[in-house]
């Protein structure tokens, strides 16, 4: 067992130090993890990964309730409160008292007319809630997926499946997800 899993299973069981020498050990790979979130946001955000990494840090380790299974399961979780922060800005980016959905647009782009990348992202994570309500297995390997950035392997591992079972959830996944995402945009 690694140093990860053993600290893990400390601060599930309260070790207050156990959290402080777990965070040098994960930083770095909590710290790539939240770059790949970062680079799939929109242009001039102003939230740094350093800055979700630290925010999600502190949601991780004030959990009551944690109980990690392991090192992929802990980085699943990270990886969730990096996805629950992120949703949460672009709903306060959103909320009236912001200015609600207006933008700055340049009069030369006035004939453009797309969704926000926070519309987008509001819509998916949307999306994916009503697919965790439906079919949470799938929802799952959608989020080990794309939100931890494991591979397909690795996802099915975790979840104690067979790699063409981990596929087929997959590709559910996918098609239901496509669906639902075409619905929000008519």
């Amino acid at each position: 067992m690694s140093d990860v899993t053993h600290l893990l299973e400390a601060v599930c069981k309260g070790d207050p130090k156990a959290a402080d020498q777990l965070l040098p050990l994960v930083y770095e790979e909590l710290r790539q993890l939240a770059a790949a979130r970062m680079a799939r946001e929109a242009a001039g955000n102003t939230l740094q990964p350093t800055a979700l990494v630290h925010e999600a840090w502190l949601r991780l380790a004030g959990d009551q309730n944690k109980e990690w299974e392991g090192r992929s399961h802990f980085f699943a979780a990270a990886a969730e409160a990096m996805r629950r922060i992120l949703i949460e800005r672009a709903r306060r980016k959103r909320a009236v008292r912001h200015g609600g959905d207006q933008q700055r647009v340049d009069f030369q782009e006035l004939d453009l007319a797309c969704p926000t990348p926070d519309d987008q992202l509001l819509a998916l994570d949307e999306a994916l809630d009503k697919l965790a309500a439906e079919y949470p297995r799938q929802a799952e390997v959608v989020k080990l997926r794309y939100i931890v950035g494991i591979t397909l392997q690795e996802a099915a591992e975790v979840m104690g499946l067979s790699a063409d079972a981990a596929w087929d959830l997959s590709v559910h996944a996918r098609a239901w997800l496509y669906r639902e995402m075409k619905k929000a945009n008519h």
